[in-house]
């Protein structure tokens, strides 16, 4: 969806609300991730370089589907994967030394 802007303010309106609903996303991949990781046994699974790949090549395709920038999408998304791997493997570590089992 297309909207056409008068104003800078309005611009940034948008980027704000847009911005809003990117972190609610955030936090619901975030619980996502959090509940993965009492599903690996080891850091490399948390790791998982081919799965990362994998979303990667999606959201690429994604972004071309969509008329976003590809580039912009795959420097985004891997910053993203390597906060949320970071996360992961800090819940994977905890899990184990409390001997969490899924």
């Amino acid at each position: 969806m297309e909207v056409s802007c008068s104003s800078l303010n309005e611009v940034r309106e948008h980027i704000d609300k847009i911005d809003s609903e990117i972190v609610a996303l955030l936090a619901r991949r975030g619980a996502f991730v959090a509940q993965a990781a009492s599903f690996k046994k080891t850091a490399e699974e948390v790791k998982a370089p081919n799965r990362v790949e994998q979303v990667i090549a999606k959201v690429i395709s994604l972004a071309q589907e969509q008329g976003a920038n590809p580039q912009v999408v795959e420097s985004v998304y891997r910053a993203m994967i390597a906060a949320f791997i970071h996360a992961e493997l800090e819940e994977h570590s905890r899990l184990k030394e409390n001997n969490v089992k899924p």
